[in-house]
């Protein structure tokens, strides 16, 4: 495996060991293509995806926009979804990638959708 990827895993491994979601309060986990973003819900205690979005969703690849102003639209998407089950605070896994750029704007798409964490 690539080096890069390699130190992206251990990153994630570490993380992945500090926390954990609950059903009160579940993991908002990301993962990060070239291309797309993607967004999960994960409740870790039952093994279930409560709530995903992505950039691949209708209403996100309809618009054309860039890849950062996509990921913003993703973190609303995703925090609208978990407002309907009756979420509001989750524990955000960035996936040990670094807290910027599109993972940011995710972030704060989220926290403006009404999530917190």
């Amino acid at each position: 495996m690539d080096n890069k990827v390699l130190r992206r895993q251990k990153i994630r491994y570490r993380i992945r060991h500090k926390i954990a979601g609950t059903n009160e309060k579940p993991r908002l986990s990301v993962f990060r293509s070239n291309s797309e973003i993607y967004a999960q819900i994960i409740d870790d205690i039952s093994g279930k995806t409560l709530v995903s979005a992505s950039s691949q969703d209708k209403d996100v690849k309809a618009q054309k926009v860039t890849k950062l102003e996509k990921s913003k639209l993703v973190g609303a998407a995703i925090a609208r979804k978990a407002t309907d089950l009756g979420l509001s605070q989750v524990i955000f896994d960035r996936s040990g990638y670094l807290y910027h750029g599109r993972v940011k704007a995710l972030a704060d798409g989220a926290r403006e959708g009404g999530l917190q964490f």
